[in-house]
């Protein structure tokens, strides 16, 4: 018999369990989103208005990528109710880009995938956060406030133009540095920003005017003096003031070229022309750029002060706090789920005062086999990190009644319309399977993936053993324990395999 014969003669339209990851179903997405929650979600999420940091631990398909999207989803709603008083939200789960820029520039002999890691910093955490932002915040400014991809993100066009100069300088500091939007140009991006933001900087060209003016001035005098081109030769002295007239504005573009070079080397997740990134930062007016902290050196403290212009400006802007959703951490090539080389990326990341900064939460979802690491710290990384402060939850562990629900609301999200009571979970089996008995078999799967995995197995070795024209419509239970003892083997040697069996 198939399997969806069987479903279908329970009123289900489709299998329930046919998919492992959240951010692909569409079952858990468009009905499970609100109500299928871990217990401790109330601990994680904590209060939109109120920003606070969570830690958590959990095994792999133990459910962290669909906490992020509901996360997500719960701070949009959020938003939606309080429009001047939103949350701005940073998916942190895409390491990728930011990875392989990374280790471009590290020297060849640190390339290695177990050494490129163990250069990476706390600041290098904030670069990328900070471009996340900015590229997010730039490009809804140049699309008229629209943000594209979340509406709860879009700003108006009255509180864009009621920021002061200041704080629009701050935004085109801030983009110069940070925007990564690869479909423009840098120098085309960045034009149009200002011409969104309506930022004019005519000063930038008073030390070049100078330049020109006196040197202007003095070809005339000597041609005057000189009585024509041949004359002029007896005022080579007049030239030294021209030469001296242009220094200030030759110093401010070597000063801005060095800038540059430093920048493109201490931001080491974002690619930057030196020339164009000269360029960016020569439209500003001198007295309005120089003192500004720049991410020219390898230390937080520049970034620190970077960030609170931007949490500045996202106030103005209808945005009271900043939420960044860690994930997906084990997922990167350089990495490719070797514990150790996800300790050296998240590590940094545990600096109090980072995770403790005022206006920022951070949801670390990160994966179990990173714990182990903990218990082998020394006391300086504890008192650096305070875990004790950062709502640690050290196994996201779910309980057989947990799942035995979760398999309940599955296959009654996909129920046909129109049916009078619902099937659960329970009505698959055999009588003389109990419900006691099935959640000590839930429990020792642990997580909503091996659990669906495991039912999925289940209904394929039923429906193997049966024909169409004689059905059986109740799984026995030699069948349940022998697919149970079968999958349990298969998920030891998976475990074994990656350190945590």
């Amino acid at each position: 018999m198939k399997v969806n014969q069987f479903l279908d003669h329970y009123g289900i339209s489709e299998n329930p369990f046919s998919q492992e990851d959240a951010q692909s179903d569409r079952i858990f997405q468009e009905y499970l989103l609100k109500n299928t929650r871990h217990a401790a979600w109330d601990k994680v999420l904590g209060s939109p208005a109120t920003p606070s940091t969570a830690v958590v631990f959990g095994e792999q398909g133990s459910g962290k990528t669909a906490m992020r999207i509901q996360l997500v989803n719960e701070i949009r709603e959020h938003n939606k109710a309080t429009p001047k008083s939103r949350v701005f939200i940073v998916e942190y789960d895409d390491f990728n880009p930011f990875l392989d820029m990374f280790r471009e520039k590290l020297s060849s002999w640190q390339k290695k995938p177990e050494k490129a890691l163990q250069n990476w910093r706390l600041w290098d955490h904030m670069d990328a956060i900070l471009s996340l932002i900015v590229t997010r915040l730039s490009t809804a400014i140049r699309n008229n406030g629209k943000d594209l991809k979340d509406d709860s993100h879009s700003i108006s066009m009255e509180a864009l133009q009621g920021l002061s100069r200041t704080q629009k300088r701050d935004i085109l500091l801030l983009a110069a540095v940070y925007d990564n939007d690869r479909d423009l140009a840098a120098k085309v991006r960045f034009d149009q920003l200002r011409s969104k933001l309506r930022y004019a900087s005519y000063g930038r060209y008073l030390s070049m005017l100078m330049g020109v003016a006196v040197t202007a001035g003095i070809f005339f005098v000597t041609y005057k003096m000189g009585g024509g081109w041949t004359g002029m030769s007896a005022y080579k002295w007049l030239w030294l003031i021209a030469v001296a007239a242009w220094f200030p504005f030759v110093w401010h573009q070597l000063r801005l070229f060095w800038q540059a070079w430093r920048i493109s080397r201490q931001v080491r997740i974002v690619e930057h022309s030196v020339g164009t990134l000269r360029k960016l930062l020569a439209t500003f007016n001198l007295s309005e750029y120089l003192g500004q902290p720049m991410p020219s050196k390898a230390r937080s403290d520049d970034r620190y002060e970077l960030i609170l212009k931007l949490q500045n400006v996202l106030q103005s802007l209808g945005f009271s706090s900043i939420s960044v959703i860690v994930d997906r951490v084990d997922e990167p090539h350089l990495i490719n789920g070797a514990p150790e080389r996800m300790r050296d990326l998240i590590w940094p990341l545990f600096d109090n005062k980072f995770l403790k900064h005022p206006g920022f939460a951070f949801k670390l979802l990160l994966p179990a086999a990173v714990s182990t690491f903990l218990n082998r710290q020394e006391r300086e990384f504890y008192e650096r990190s305070r875990l004790d402060k950062q709502n640690l939850i050290p196994s996201l562990n779910w309980s057989g009644q947990a799942l035995y629900d979760i398999a309940n609301d599955r296959i009654k999200a996909c129920s046909k319309t129109g049916q009078g009571t619902k099937a659960g979970i329970r009505d698959l089996f055999d009588p003389a399977i109990s419900d006691g008995e099935l959640i000590g078999i839930f429990e020792r799967l642990r997580a909503p993936r091996h659990q669906f995995k495991f039912l999925y197995r289940l209904l394929v070795d039923h429906c193997g053993k049966y024909t169409e024209d004689q059905p059986v419509w109740k799984i026995k239970p030699e069948t349940l324990h022998s697919s149970l003892s079968l999958f349990m083997r298969d998920l030891d040697a998976y475990d074994r395999k990656l350190g945590t069996g």
